[in-house]
């Protein structure tokens, strides 16, 4: 009775956060505490709750504090002297500048938002696509690859704080073994990118590239922007990923801190300090909301038994001679289901039924939320990844079209991405 209540409870969940009849954060809280009292769980419906509260606390404010940070950094216009550089460097060759639009792009997406990340991308590199007549479904197709390896993987990202939530994990534990898997992968993106660009340089008129060359060897370099604050923003944001690569403190700790010594010096003033947290509040907020609201789901599932039971429901099919391949098979059906579903659907629905089945076979749950993270450039690329329908607009394409152009690439970078976490460890075949 209580695999039919979860599953029943996970399938109107998903139900109405796909179909839009309520916000997924409506629907976090309201469809579990519903089944919940239906099953006579009522008279328990404060402690289970309160349970989960406590566990996704510290993700909420790494995660509140991780977009104020690199909002912040966003603000002081950190990334612009290395997009002025990026161009230089590439000297005209489109092949050249589709990789820089990579580097680009896989830096910006450090700030987790998928539509902060593509506006400051297209602003930079667009003009000159349109300039030299690269085809702009290139420059998307970069940066949903990179949006879903980059702002996918880390704690920040907005998929993985999801699963590391609902999971109950440490962030440290899960993002410091996927620092390597998404090190190779975003290489494989700048690879793919190279490609690319090598195939457009090839229908550019040479004459049109040799004149924007030259344009570019003939511009100064501007350098009337970069402050003192320039290189403290930079050696501040370098300190802070050197620290967590090497877990030297909490990674909530680690961005608190980053973000009061960031306010305080790219801010001085207290008015402006108000103003910039009430500015990127807007971004942090609705994502922290739906963190706890995680927490409360998460909270009743487990307490009430809901979700072992749709586990031991499950594990009654699977033959045990593949149980070990459990964290593999997530990854490859991240692909798909990350595709057509939204995060919330998968995350909180999805994962920790798969979770809790591996659990049956020793696997930690870790391995799971690195597998299911992987899925993520998946869905930067499907019709439910709102930034997505920002990018179209930006580079006037219609859905179906870069679908077609870029779903070959990203797969080939996803299948890359898995292998490059079974190599280094990141999830386990044995």
């Amino acid at each position: 009775m209580l695999a039919v209540l979860g599953f029943a409870t996970l399938g109107v969940f998903m139900a109405l956060v796909m179909r839009r009849y309520l916000t997924a954060f409506v629907a976090i809280m309201a469809t579990p505490v519903v089944f919940a009292v239906a099953a006579g769980f009522g008279g328990r419906l404060d402690e289970m709750m309160l349970n989960g509260l406590e566990i996704v606390a510290p993700t909420a404010i790494l995660l509140l504090f991780a977009v104020l940070y690199f909002g912040v950094m966003m603000d002081a216009k950190l990334f612009d002297p290395i997009s002025r550089g990026i161009i230089r460097l590439s000297q005209g060759d489109p092949a050249r500048i589709c990789v820089g639009t990579a580097v680009l792009a896989l830096l910006v997406a450090l700030d987790g938002d998928g539509t902060t990340s593509y506006m400051i991308l297209c602003s930079a590199f667009l003009p000159i696509y349109l300039r030299l007549g690269i085809n702009p479904l290139v420059l998307a197709a970069i940066a949903t690859m990179a949006l879903g390896t980059i702002s996918g993987t880390t704690p920040w990202g907005g998929a993985a704080t999801r699963g590391i939530s609902v999971l109950h994990l440490d962030s440290t534990d899960y993002f410091v073994h996927m620092i390597a898997p998404m090190a190779l992968t975003s290489l494989a993106i700048i690879t793919i990118s190279w490609l690319l660009g090598r195939a457009q340089r090839k229908r550019i008129d040479r004459a049109v590239i040799e004149e924007f060359a030259a344009e570019i060897a003939e511009q100064r370099v501007d350098r009337d922007g970069r402050t003192w604050r320039t290189w403290f923003n930079a050696g501040l944001t370098v300190l802070l990923l050197v620290l967590l690569v090497f877990g030297v403190a909490e990674l909530v700790n680690l961005f608190m801190l980053a973000f009061v010594v960031a306010l305080v010096v790219n801010h001085p003033r207290l008015a402006d300090q108000a103003e910039v947290v009430k500015k990127h509040a807007s971004s942090a907020v609705p994502v922290v909301m739906l963190v706890l609201g995680a927490g409360i789901f998460t909270g009743i599932m487990t307490d009430t038994g809901m979700t072992k039971a749709m586990a031991d429901a499950l594990l009654s099919v699977v033959p045990e001679s593949m149980g070990n391949l459990l964290p593999l098979f997530t990854a490859v059906i991240s692909l798909p289901l990350s595709f057509f579903m939204s995060n919330d659907a998968y995350f909180f629905g999805v994962l920790p039924v798969l979770a809790e089945s591996a659990g049956h076979y020793g696997i930690p749950a870790v391995e799971i939320a690195r597998a299911g993270a992987i899925g993520q450039m998946m869905h930067s690329i499907g019709p439910t990844s709102a930034p997505l329908w920002v990018l179209l607009g930006l580079v006037k394409r219609d859905l179906g079209e870069f679908q077609r152009f870029a779903l070959p690439w990203v797969l080939l970078a996803s299948v890359a991405y898995i292998a490059f976490a079974v190599l280094t460890g990141a999830i386990s075949v044995v």
